[in-house]
């Protein structure tokens, strides 16, 4: 299902008690109180996903585990908000900037600022991210959210939102403007039955996802491909014979270019693993101690707000197969033939 909460942000203005000027009469430098309320916007298909790729008795309890584990991700709730107002001329530098701390999903806050126009630009969730901090915001043209710049990276820990929006305040006029908050970043989700094969650990990462969002447009730029560890989640019942692992990351490239946009997956296609948009990396241990490699290749592409669950099934010899038409495999047996278990990417 697709949840979705709309965002208000009211400015009220009203004149201080003394003026900028006792002799100038061009009062459009001086300041004013505004008081902004914020909401985040949620736009997911994370229930409806989970509900139909995980619709089986025997992944009941994953499905139960995948949830409850991106539950504080695909959420609506914001810990910190960045806001930051810039000058619409010359190098965009920033005017006025604040940073607060919201714990809620809902918050007001009161800026002093003067009767001009602003590009604003809004952040939230950053501060407990982990490895995505906002970078270069003195001006608005490079201020962007940016990945650490490191061959492996951890799952992001929080979901990202972000707002922009053109404010003409002007005086002596009572304004509404209403912004939204998408959120940035998105989460995939491997789903592995391995009974009877017989494996003695797994680890999996996944790669081919954005670097860095760009606030001014909304753009996501891929300067690299980090790899992104990502996580076992806990499932209680049977844990042995289905496992997951998730990921929380930036978006995927979409089929062309860098943008990319919120609509449907376009799922009928046949895909090779080298032609994919982003991967799942499996590491499969084996009893005599080797490492079998599976690049499960995807084509749909990841989106923004977006969650996207792949099955597979582990064989024998520790490859990773799956039964989609857009998931493709390439398979590198006797990866690692050192006894120690020591994926090395």
């Amino acid at each position: 299902m697709t949840g979705i909460r709309h965002i208000w942000m009211v400015l009220a203005g009203c004149f201080l008690g003394v003026s900028c000027s006792l002799i100038d009469e061009d009062m459009s430098d001086c300041g004013k109180d505004y008081t902004l309320d914020y909401e985040l916007r949620l736009v997911t298909n994370m229930t409806t996903e989970i509900k139909t790729e995980l619709s089986l008795d025997t992944e009941i309890s994953v499905a139960k585990a995948l949830e409850a584990y991106l539950g504080e991700i695909f959420t609506d709730f914001a810990h910190d908000v960045d806001l930051s107002f810039y000058d619409v001329e010359g190098d965009s530098v920033s005017l006025h900037h604040e940073k607060h701390v919201m714990d809620a999903s809902q918050s007001s806050y009161t800026l002093y600022i003067p009767v001009r126009e602003y590009m604003h630009v809004a952040v939230a969730n950053v501060e407990k991210n982990g490895d995505v901090a906002l970078e270069k915001d003195e001006k608005c043209h490079t201020s962007a959210l940016t990945q650490f710049d490191q061959d492996t990276i951890a799952s992001h820990r929080t979901g990202l939102y972000s707002a922009r929006l053109p404010m003409d305040i002007r005086e002596g006029k009572d304004q509404e403007f209403d912004v939204k908050l998408y959120m940035a970043n998105c989460a995939s989700a491997l789903v592995l039955d391995t009974l009877g094969s017989g494996i003695r650990d797994i680890k999996v990462f996944a790669s081919g996802f954005a670097t860095s969002f760009s606030l001014a447009d909304s753009t996501y730029r891929f300067a690299h491909s980090p790899i992104v560890k990502a996580d076992k989640v806990p499932v209680q019942d049977d844990p042995d014979a289905m496992l997951c692992f998730a990921a929380v990351t930036f978006p995927s490239q979409d089929v062309k270019g860098t943008k990319v946009r919120i609509d449907t997956d376009d799922e009928d296609v046949t895909v090779e693993a080298e032609e994919a948009l982003w991967n799942f990396r499996v590491y499969t241990l084996l009893s005599d101690g080797s490492v079998t490699e599976t690049i499960m290749g995807v084509k749909v592409p990841l989106r923004p707000g977006r969650l996207k669950v792949v099955k597979g099934i582990i064989l024998d010899d520790g490859s990773c197969v799956s039964c989609v038409p857009y998931v493709g495999a390439s398979v590198t047996l006797q990866w690692n033939e050192m006894p120690e278990w020591n994926v090395d990417v």
